[in-house]
């Protein structure tokens, strides 16, 4: 399950906190009751205290030092929709509060819409709106290019070892990296893109491939074992030998 993200109203009404730049995930913000949720949502556990007096929706008790929170599960994606701090020595009221909330809204609700609320309580105002839709889009790119990142160096690791072609999937495109070193002690990338390529993905995988200037790729007719084949481009570059093998010590120490 992804990690639990705040709507931008827990965010900025209750947690009291900035918006970050889209490069930085909500999911991911340093916060004890988000860390709480993401343990609580994406780890082992699985038995969750329903706030039983909200009935519109299902939401669940999220606590943490004084931090309280409510959490609510769209498909398999939590929100964390509201949340308080409970201020030394007072009594634990923040759900007692959040259902008194509800039941207002509720009432407030009723007394716009032609047709009532069956419910009791109404948290419609709580849920993630346009503005959280709009964000959490913003940040698919984000992750699209940790993946991708990721995935390069795997694959650069992968072949640093072996000296063989490794490949990944980047949606419709192929892209493989092949790293050898001579006997000069110079170690040459290559790297292949097959299928639609967009000059974004270019650049941005030639910048991506470790130990490498961005800047000093050049095109090629063949990858270094084999010509090219179909609609196959090709980039090669020389490879930094110390931020080679550095990344080959990264992924022995993950592996």
């Amino acid at each position: 399950m992804p990690g639990t993200r705040p709507t931008l109203r827990a965010l900025i009404e209750d947690l009291r906190l900035p918006v970050p730049p889209a490069d930085d995930l909500l999911d991911e913000i340093d916060h004890p009751l988000l860390a709480k949720a993401n343990e609580q949502f994406t780890g082992r556990r699985t038995g969750h205290e329903r706030i039983r007096a909200v009935k519109d929706e299902v939401l669940f008790k999220v606590k943490v030092q004084r931090w309280r929170g409510a959490a609510w599960i769209e498909e398999d994606q939590p929100w964390l929709v509201a949340a308080g701090a409970r201020e030394e020595g007072s009594p634990d009221d923040f759900y007692a509060a959040l259902a008194a909330d509800a039941e207002a809204a509720r009432a407030r609700y009723n007394t716009e819409h032609t047709q009532p609320l069956p419910t009791s309580t109404f948290i419609g105002h709580l849920l993630p709106d346009e503005s959280d839709r709009i964000r959490l889009l913003a940040e698919e790119a984000t992750r699209a290019v940790r993946r991708l990142r990721e995935g390069v160096r795997t694959i650069t690791a992968a072949s640093l070892r072996d000296g063989h072609e490794h490949r990944l999937s980047a949606g419709a495109s192929i892209i493989g990296v092949q790293v050898r070193a001579d006997h000069g002690h110079e170690t040459y990338a290559a790297v292949r893109i097959t299928g639609p390529v967009p000059t974004d993905l270019v650049s941005l995988v030639l910048e991506l491939v470790p130990g490498t200037d961005p800047t000093g790729w050049g095109p090629e007719l063949r990858m270094p074992d084999r010509a090219l084949i179909g609609n196959e481009q090709v980039w090669s570059t020389l490879m930094d030998p110390t931020a080679a093998a550095r990344l080959l010590d990264e992924h022995d120490h993950d592996a």
